[in-house]
């Protein structure tokens, strides 16, 4: 090595001559975090980023590190060279407290975006990581090339309605995206080449207009389905709207999927909104994979799912360049859960922020967006208008039950909410009504709860019927007084693991298709996006908006004058904390019995009252109070991402059951050990239990640790084949298992 010549990566088995030079890395990195930054208006910032971020690179320490050691390229092997803080103090000696921005995004390039100074973070706060001037000095600043060290702040002005919290997160997004892109065209130019080659939203247009043109030509003359082709109308003539914040009120089995999708790309492609991807955003993870499937039948290969729940042995599913588009999100069309896009926005680790800027001039479709969780919800709508109004994403809140975000003040709560929504369809309310295909029938006592046994018998007399319970129990209590299990009665809960579930609901499709006489015992899993008709529905005391998706799986085509929903009191107390706050408020609504008792008025009078019952708790965790506008850019990033879990997942473990396939996936676990392809298809077989039954089962051995922190099932006979996972047969055992 010369005196002037450093690098950035060693490679091993390649001389020196073959390694990354330090100043060609820096210089690839500021351009292209310069390219993403740009779509905001801001690629100065984004380029002084990518030439400061690695600075400590140029340290004495860190050369001989790669010198040392072959693995010195990879950024988590342990003994590592602090390269990041350097930078991070050189910016704030140069700039001031201006400078604080470029020191979140250079400190915080692998570690993670820090906490300026809190007790969560301790020493890996910022102001600690500052303190540690001696990184800076040990720089060699007389061979560093004076085009990178000296710089000057950036002049663009980026205004943010919100504060600088989401700017900072967004330039952190660029550069670490950079960072990754550019290291990895030098050492794997191969998986470069893999990223290129998706089509543009200009290109899928016509594909979906021929798909849907196709469909509707075959489609039954009904009224379900000039309903759904006059919604299809409304949505194409109302993308030509400028860009917003749009809502989207269709009834359940509207095909609000497909045409939220068509107002989607030819939003996207008018002149002058700019838009270069649709994300297509799904609450739950058991019903994003029949959406995304459905748009893949239309655009093939353009779609990328990105959950855990994909299964990487079907490559229609998931291709080597889908897997790496997941990492940042660099395609036309993403099909994602809520948890993915909303723990995204406010994640501080380098893996999660990768994608963030690729939201940016996006098509953003929140699906069944009621679901959103109120101790969410003050960030949640903050975010979503700083990305509107800052970063031009346009989102479509898209549901049968509008929550009502509006903006309302009074003596003692203040809901700053969305403001100005913009609705697509022409008149909801004459739309719902043109929908009505459901009675709904309330018992005349809603505080007397009816006993299992006579609900059964009720049940039985209904040769086709979907009943849905709260909780898990209820659900396994109900169906075991059923008759006829497993043949004409089924179960689902989510103690079924996905492709066990996935199974059972395909196999009920069928039989309806059939019609097969068919009971259907289930919790409220099958409310969002499971496309089920039956002619009865039974729905146990809930929310109104819970009543009103059970009551999207009655009568769903309209081959009935009217279906029943019929609403009943269950034995059990409605689980603790919103579902009974909501529940409570949808007895006292529903006990009036007048009028229509699903309008859209009602569902607004039902959030109203949800939301106000919240209060202050609409921001629970006070993550709103962590990323707050401060002259001195002082944020806690970390803090905030540890707040923020759309699923808590402290309370809840997951196991891996011998359910099918999964019994042999295990014993490839034991043999070769957590692969990344093997963990990804043993997603399909996972189980979420609550803590401590998943604590009890693995101190009597009815769980193990295969691997750290991956349970599997030991006792084949707890997983039951209606029931799904069963902790109370851990000590049943199968004549198999007495065999050793």
């Amino acid at each position: 090595m010369t005196a002037k010549e450093f690098y950035a990566h060693s490679i091993d088995g390649k001389t020196v001559d073959d390694w990354h030079r330090l100043e060609e890395h820096l210089k690839n990195a500021a351009e292209l975090a310069a390219s993403f930054a740009a779509e905001f208006g801001c690629e100065k910032w984004g380029r002084l980023a990518g030439l400061w971020h690695d600075l400590g690179k140029y340290s004495e320490n860190f050369q001989k590190m790669l010198f040392a050691s072959a693995d010195a390229h990879v950024e988590t092997q342990p003994g590592r060279v602090d390269h990041s803080t350097a930078g991070a103090i050189h910016a704030i000696e140069k700039f001031k407290i201006p400078g604080r921005i470029f020191s979140y995004l250079i400190a915080g390039h692998h570690a993670g975006l820090p906490d300026w100074q809190t007790d969560t973070a301790g020493r890996k706060s910022l102001v600690h990581r500052l303190q540690n001037v001696a990184l800076l000095k040990d720089l060699p600043f007389s061979n560093i090339p004076h085009h990178i060290i000296e710089q000057s702040l950036p002049k663009q002005k980026f205004i943010t309605t919100g504060g600088h919290a989401l700017w900072i997160r967004m330039l952190y997004s660029c550069l670490v995206d950079a960072d990754f892109l550019e290291t990895e065209a030098f050492l794997e130019p191969e998986k470069t080449k893999t990223r290129k080659g998706y089509p543009s939203l200009n290109e899928l247009l016509p594909l979906f207009e021929s798909y849907m043109t196709d469909k509707q030509t075959k489609a039954d003359d009904t009224s379900v389905n000039k309903q759904r082709a006059e919604i299809l109308r409304q949505c194409i003539a109302k993308s030509a709207h400028k860009p917003a914040i749009f809502t989207l009120t269709v009834p359940t089995g509207g095909g609000k999927t497909l045409s939220s999708m068509a107002f989607a790309l030819n939003h996207a492609v008018k002149p002058g909104h700019n838009k270069r991807r649709i994300i297509y955003v799904i609450p739950y993870t058991s019903i994003i994979e029949q959406t995304a499937e459905q748009f893949r039948d239309i655009i093939k290969d353009a779609v990328v799912e990105h959950h855990s729940n994909v299964d990487v042995s079907d490559e229609s599913k998931e291709t080597a360049r889908s897997r790496l588009a997941c990492e940042n999100w660099d395609a036309s069309i993403i099909v994602t859960t809520s948890v993915q896009f909303f723990d995204s926005l406010f994640a501080n680790r380098s893996s999660r922020c990768r994608k963030l800027h690729n939201i940016v001039n996006s098509v953003v479709i929140l699906d069944e967006v009621q679901l959103l969780p109120p101790e969410y919800l003050n960030p949640i709508l903050h975010t979503m208008k700083e990305l509107h109004q800052n970063y031009n994403v346009t989102f479509v809140l898209s549901t049968a039950t509008q929550p009502a975000f509006g903006i309302h003040k009074s003596f003692d709560f203040h809901f700053e909410g969305l403001g100005d929504t913009v609705e697509i369809m022409e008149n909801p309310l004459s739309l719902h009504e043109s929908f009505k295909r459901v009675e709904v029938h309330v018992p005349n006592d809603l505080l007397t709860h009816c006993a299992w046994e006579d609900l059964a018998s009720e049940l039985t007399q209904h040769p086709s019927v979907l009943c849905i319970v709260n909780r898990r129990d209820d659900c396994r209590t109900l169906y075991e007084l059923m008759p006829e299990k497993g043949e004409k009665t089924f179960h689902l809960s989510a103690l079924m693991c996905g492709e066990h579930r996935s199974k059972v609901i395909n196999q009920i499709k069928q039989r309806l298709k059939d019609k097969i006489p068919t009971r259907v015992i289930s919790t409220q899993l099958v409310e969002a996006g499971v496309d089920l008709d039956f002619p009865v529905v039974y729905r146990a005391l809930a929310g109104l908006d819970s009543i009103a998706q059970a009551a999207g799986r009655c009568n769903r085509e309209g081959l009935l004058e009217r279906g029943s929903v019929m609403v009943f009191v269950p034995p059990s107390k409605i689980p603790i904390g919103y579902l009974r706050q909501a529940g409570e408020i949808g007895r006292r609504l529903l006990a009036e019995k007048t009028g229509d008792l699903l309008s859209p008025k009602r569902f607004e009078h039902f959030f109203k009252e949800l939301y106000w019952l919240q209060g202050n708790n609409l921001d629970q965790h006070e993550i709103l109070k962590d990323l707050a506008t401060d002259k001195d850019l002082r944020f806690s990033f970390f803090s905030a991402a540890k707040k923020f879990k759309l699923i808590d997942d402290s309370k809840y473990a997951p196991v891996i059951v011998c359910y099918e396939e999964g019994e042999r996936l295990i014993e490839m676990l034991k043999k070769i050990g957590p692969e990344r392809w093997l963990m990804r298809r043993l997603q399909r077989y996972v189980v979420n239990l609550p803590k401590y039954v998943h604590a009890k089962l693995y101190n009597k051995g009815a769980i193990i640790e295969a691997h750290p922190g991956i349970f599997i099932q030991v006792y084949g006979a707890m997983y039951h084949p209606e029931l799904g996972f069963c902790p109370d047969k851990s000590m049943i055992y199968e004549p198999d298992d007495l065999i050793f």
